[in-house]
């Protein structure tokens, strides 16, 4: 079982250097496309706009310059950024969308003509600001796709005759012999013709243990390889292999991302037509246009402006100290709609390492007896059981003896002498080929993964190990029903169908889905999107398409910079308790805004009611709605601070 260092064919591993990272395709990039250029267009108005208001204020109460002199950066805010503002919004009009920017825009040129620049300018930053902001904290899918490619080596060692020489990933052909040195990443599938060792497979599988490697066992792109060196034949081209088409899935993932829409959107397709009709009956019923000017001024939308995104800011800095990193703003407002809720198994509702769950010891030996010998054996070994063996042995209370003799010959097992006795721990058919003494008592394996222990040439035990599902799991599941809302609950896993039964039925999950492929889980989360809003929580690569297709993506952990590029939110602790706290500090924050954004449009229409009947005029109107404004923001910052109940686990 120990995975030793191994040369091969005369050569010894070499220190690589580091691969150039493999630059996006330009079909992933949007450097130049419409929406990314309005979007840096967005940060340098809002740039333009907080030097404007600035310069504006020095020149009014510094210098105490003539009106004339001190508004002219005004007029540059209002020339450059908002004429754009105007048109993008004009454009939106045309297309019957009423959202809380479109309110925004009417009250720009309504503060132009009642001649408040300095209110304009500031609706202008607010605008440009929420969108610069909004666009900072989202990732771009060039930034997954980068960051897929980052971590896919650039070269890889051929080996022809007696030397291995560096080429280009593109230029390996089917059929060349390629040597994969100790840590390196497997550059494109194929089969080994020489080596033994174990490959961390997890990235693209699922599977959370080292898969072991020998002569005839197939290898594919992307996995990270063990401590030994192995040479593969290449079976399929880079651009054919696996990591390739797990490429492929994400970028289409990408290009079919759901539009989601925003919470302020939905409220401002309500107000601002109801403000707009508001203003115009007034001045109708009336006659005096000073009466629409005072409606709009008290209708200026900035309950929906400001404090919405400031309960989103509380919330993400709330989340901040919780170990939580909201990448997406946008999945504080979505999750509480969610009602299925879909989950990984490695990783997230497991701990993503063997745990040894079963000793079945033969008649004639002690369970603690072996396990003592076993330990002490596996002391001496690399291999990712071991851990486990010992974490076993330490948490029985054990002291281990000292072995002697230990050594491995590559995929006959670890041998080794404790306490005068000979020990082999083996695998299952090593031991049936044999014809060890007694194997016939070894019983059937269900699942998991298994080590047979040889004591004095006499068959003594199998080891069996599975990924143990976290503390936590079970009442997390369990308590998303009647807590969160969640309709369903999904167990969506690359692993075999016998493992995801066995934890499925130890968190209390039905509905499962095993074996499934990046593709597949892809296709599985799109299907559900479609009827329902989905939550998706994962930890590894190969959740990473299908975190992009859900409403609400969630990665558990730091093992996949891409994973955590594609997730909406990122929980550093690995831990399912941040999950519930995301989910709680989300809902509140909802609360908190529509509190915020819904009581301030009701005092405003209270207010335009007045204004309409001609008891405030626009000056007053523009007080009345400071006020309501201050109290929507006040209330709003409630989310920053942390309520007495952040999670009910």
């Amino acid at each position: 079982m120990k995975a030793t260092l191994e040369t091969t064919a005369g050569f010894a591993p070499k220190e690589q250097p580091k691969p150039k990272p493999v630059a996006a395709s330009a079909s992933t990039s949007s450097w130049y496309s419409p929406s990314t250029l309005w979007h840096r267009k967005s940060t340098v108005i809002a740039l333009i706009s907080v030097v404007a208001i600035l310069v504006y204020l020095v020149l009014r109460f510094g210098f105490r310059m003539e009106p004339g002199v001190n508004r002219i950066p005004l007029f540059v805010t209002l020339t450059l950024g908002g004429l754009p503002m105007l048109y993008e919004l004009l454009q939106k009009l045309i297309k019957l969308e009423f959202g809380s920017d479109l309110l925004g825009g009417i009250s720009i040129i309504t503060s132009v003509l009642l001649g408040e620049y300095l209110a304009g300018s500031i609706i202008v930053l607010m605008l440009a600001g929420g969108e610069a902001l909004e666009n900072y904290a989202l990732r771009s899918a060039s930034s997954v796709l980068a960051a897929l490619a980052k971590r896919m080596p650039s070269i890889a060692h051929r080996k022809r005759e007696s030397q291995v020489l560096d080429v280009a990933l593109a230029d390996v052909a089917v059929g060349d012999t390629l040597v994969i040195y100790p840590h390196d990443i497997c550059p494109v599938d194929g089969t080994v013709i020489e080596g033994h060792g174990t490959m961390d497979e997890s990235y693209l599988t699922g599977e959370p243990f080292q898969i072991t490697k020998t002569s005839g066992s197939s290898v594919i792109s992307g996995a990270i390889n063990g401590e030994s060196v192995l040479t593969i034949r290449a079976t399929q081209l880079a651009a054919d292999s696996r990591y390739a088409k797990i490429m492929e899935v994400m970028r289409e993932s990408e290009a079919k991302r759901p539009l989601l829409r925003r919470l302020g959107d939905r409220l401002g397709a309500i107000y601002t037509p109801v403000a707009l009709v508001v203003a115009v009956l007034a001045w109708a019923i009336s006659g005096d246009s000073i009466r629409f000017l005072a409606v709009l001024v008290i209708a200026t939308p900035c309950p929906l402006l400001l404090a919405i995104p400031i309960a989103i800011i509380g919330s993400i800095s709330l989340c901040a100290r919780r170990s939580i990193i909201v990448k997406s703003p946008v999945v504080l407002e979505q999750i509480a709609e969610c009602r299925v809720a879909i989950f990984d198994k490695t990783g997230t509702l497991t701990y993503g390492e063997p745990t040894l769950t079963e000793q079945l010891v033969a008649p004639g030996f002690a369970q603690k007896e072996v396990l003592t010998l076993v330990a002490s054996l596996e002391r001496y070994s690399k291999h990712p059981l071991a851990r486990a063996i010992l974490a076993a042995a330490k948490e029985a209370g054990i002291q281990l003896p000292e072995a002697t003799g230990v050594g491995e010959q590559p995929g006959q097992g670890l041998v080794g002498t404790v306490s005068g006795r000979s020990v082999k721990i083996t695998s299952r058919n090593k031991l049936l080929a044999q014809k060890i003494a007694g194997s016939d008592q070894l019983s059937p394996l269900s699942g998991g993964l298994e080590c047979v222990v040889v004591i004095d040439q006499r068959y003594a035990a199998a080891f069996r190990f599975r990924d143990a599902p976290r503390a936590e799991s079970r009442s997390f599941v369990q308590h998303l029903g009647p807590k969160h809302h969640f309709q369903r609950v999904m167990l969506v896993s690359g692993d075999r169908e016998s493992e995801v039964h066995y934890l499925a039925e130890q968190v209390g999950i039905t509905e499962i889905h095993a074996q499934q492929s990046p593709e597949q889980k892809l296709a599985l989360v799109r299907a559900e999107t479609a009827k329902a809003k989905t939550l998706y929580v994962g930890d590894g690569m190969n959740d990473a398409a299908a975190m992009m297709a859900a409403t609400v993506g969630i990665s558990i952990g730091q093992n996949s910079d891409v994973t955590a590029e594609a997730a909406g939110v990122v929980i550093m602790d690995n831990s399912l308790e941040r999950v519930d706290e995301f989910i709680h500090i989300s809902r509140r924050m909802r609360v908190i805004a529509l509190q915020s954004a819904v009581g301030g449009m009701a005092l405003s229409l209270i207010g335009m009611v007045f204004a309409a009947t001609g008891h405030l005029n626009p000056v007053a109107g523009a007080i009345t709605q400071e006020i309501i404004d201050v109290l929507a923001v006040l209330n709003a910052l409630r989310a920053a601070f942390p309520p007495k109940i952040i999670h009910d686990l």
